[in-house]
């Protein structure tokens, strides 16, 4: 647990240093929409704002460029954070009403996904910078 809060810390003060440099989506600020979705996706707590985050960096995704950074960000995190239910991750899109255009795994392929962007639904092979 200690670790979790180091990691949560680490991710939002590289939030809050990169951010205003910046107008396109940073890995920083995925990352920490995917530190607000651990407590549903580790079987821990209730989904919360984890919706909210993600339609927020859907909207933020929009040159192919941004779309495969992002898919990057997210299997960066899924390797680096213990205990993702992965069937869980792969249910967020019909829970949370949109289309994430790439899987949350640790063994995705960010260069295989066509990327499209059509928000609030994006096409399952889409979205990822």
């Amino acid at each position: 647990m200690k670790m979790f809060g180091k990691i949560a810390c680490l991710l939002i003060l590289c939030v809050v240093l990169i951010a205003p440099h910046a107008e396109a989506v940073t890995c920083g600020q995925i990352q920490v929409g995917v530190v607000n979705c651990l407590p549903y996706l580790q079987n821990r707590g209730p989904l919360g704002g984890c919706c909210g985050v993600i339609k927020d960096l859907l909207k933020l995704c929009k040159t192919p460029h941004e779309r495969r950074k992002s898919c990057r960000c997210v299997k960066t995190a899924a390797n680096l954070i213990k205990g993702i239910d992965f069937g869980k991750a792969a249910g967020l899109s019909g829970v949370c009403g949109v289309k994430i255009p790439f899987e949350i795994s640790p063994s995705v392929d960010c260069s295989k996904y066509v990327f499209h962007l059509s928000y609030p639904t994006v096409k399952r092979n889409g979205c990822s910078a």
